[in-house]
């Protein structure tokens, strides 16, 4: 019998994936630009947009994987649409991120997730494993750390 991965492991997954990914490019691209200027950022605060910059960036890169319904840079708001691994389409879910402060840390984030199983043709509301969250929010801070790195030091 072969097991399938949950949707949760494969959001998860996907996230960590697209996350590395992202990181190699800008790591790679970073290589080609030795010569840029190093930007002083006073604090983790970015202002250009109404919410932290770097935790905007990284939520929308670790979900780039998952159909996008809403986002609202100014209000701090990302909201997936429902999501189906290929290997498990008896169950979907969709994420909601909402960044909460201009700066980088991690109470300013908050994700909320849903998550349905198929039942009889019809997709019946399924509870999400608390760890699913806490794994995708971990994902995000780091993706967000690493970005604010590769802006300060170059």
């Amino acid at each position: 019998m072969t097991t399938r991965p949950s949707i949760s492991a494969t959001i998860v997954r996907g996230a960590a994936t697209a996350a590395l990914a992202l990181a190699a490019t800008g790591l790679v691209a970073g290589c080609a630009h030795k010569a840029r200027p190093k930007l002083d950022l006073a604090a983790s605060k970015v202002t250009t947009i109404g919410v932290n910059a770097y935790l905007w960036r990284a939520t929308l890169e670790s979900l780039s994987f998952m159909p996008l319904v809403q986002t609202d840079s100014n209000g701090g708001v990302v909201v997936t649409d429902w999501y189906t691994n290929p290997r498990n389409p008896g169950e979907r879910m969709k994420v909601t991120v909402s960044i909460l402060d201009q700066d980088l840390r991690a109470d300013a984030l908050r994700i909320a997730a849903s998550r349905q199983v198929a039942q009889g043709g019809n997709w019946i509301d399924a509870p999400v494993q608390a760890a699913t969250v806490q794994k995708l929010e971990d994902i995000i801070l780091t993706k967000a750390r690493d970005l604010r790195r590769q802006t300060v030091h170059g």
